[in-house]
């Protein structure tokens, strides 16, 4: 539960730390025995949340049916240990309303959606858009706003109107612009989660209540400890761990395009083949070399 000096928020109960998880591969297919492993591996950490087939789970690459199929593995592999909020976001209404009704019907328990991409609509038709879906089914919805991928920025005068929807519950704030989370955070009751592991610190102390994570996919204990700490009011604490974070969260994905490094560090740590999809290529060496470094350096055991 959140001190008293911070205000209830919509979700609550996606507080805290979710898990943006990879979509691992073994010679060019769905490695389903892994994504089990990964699952395990985060609700023994006791994260709050995964969310699989987001960008970091490379849904651009996946097929309609891998992208079904990996929302049903990934709810059943949970078992209800942890929420999974999995990613049903496309730039057609349609497509993003036929993958949300999937997720729910599979038994998820949000919707990560991410702003309509390439084809650049306007703040009304952002916003006709995630109308439809918070009308086709009854899970929440977290707004995924990430104008760097998608084109367009989805203004905070569309997500306060947006939060008059009952629906619309979260947002996952990845522009990496403070004032509009604040903007937001300060006229609606969204529940805000940082979509930028390194803007976690900052989102919180203007009243964010959590992160949806890359690096968490390393350690999720560390990043854990930074939120509970925050949440418990040591301020010093969450600072140590903002700081011993920042350093492993800026040159692990300054590397390459996500999911490249995170995938690359994992299969490091034997905790994956590395494996990404074209047009994703993996790490040039000098570019692996340092990473291998980074790791080494922040105390990761490299095979």
């Amino acid at each position: 539960m959140p001190s008293p000096a911070v205000k209830p928020t919509r979700a609550e109960r996606f507080a805290g730390l979710s898990v943006a998880i990879v979509t691992p591969f073994r010679d060019g297919k769905i490695d389903s025995a892994r994504l089990r492993q990964q699952i395990d591996a985060q609700a023994a950490a006791c994260v709050t949340c995964i969310c699989p087939v987001g960008t970091t789970g490379e849904s651009p690459t996946l097929s309609h049916d891998e992208h079904e199929r990996v929302i049903a593995e990934s709810i059943q592999a949970s078992a209800g240990r942890i929420l999974v909020m999995p990613g049903t976001g496309s730039n057609a209404t349609a497509e993003a309303v036929r993958l949300t009704k999937h997720a729910a019907k599979e038994g998820a328990d949000a919707a990560l959606v991410v702003g309509p991409y390439y084809n650049r609509p306007t703040q009304q038709g952002i916003y006709e858009h995630f109308k439809a879906l918070a009308e086709a089914v009854d899970i929440p919805i977290c707004v995924y706003n990430i104008p760097g991928r998608t084109g367009r920025n989805i203004e905070p005068e569309t997500i306060i109107r947006l939060a008059e929807l009952p629906g619309i519950a979260m947002v996952k704030e990845a522009t990496g612009v403070i004032d509009q989370a604040s903007q937001i955070i300060g006229a609606t009751d969204l529940t805000v989660l940082s979509g930028d592991d390194s803007m976690t610190l900052p989102l919180l102390a203007i009243g964010g209540r959590g992160v949806i994570s890359v690096v968490g996919n390393l350690v999720p204990a560390d990043m854990k400890a930074l939120l509970d700490a925050f949440e418990a009011g040591d301020l010093a604490g969450a600072r140590r761990w903002h700081h011993r974070l920042f350093g492993l969260c800026r040159d692990l994905l300054g590397l390459a395009s996500n999911p490249i490094p995170i995938k690359a560090a994992l299969a490091m740590l034997g905790r994956d083949t590395g494996e990404v999809r074209l047009p994703l290529v993996p790490l040039e060496p000098s570019q692996a070399d340092k990473l291998r470094s980074v790791l080494i350096g922040y105390g990761l055991p490299i095979g």
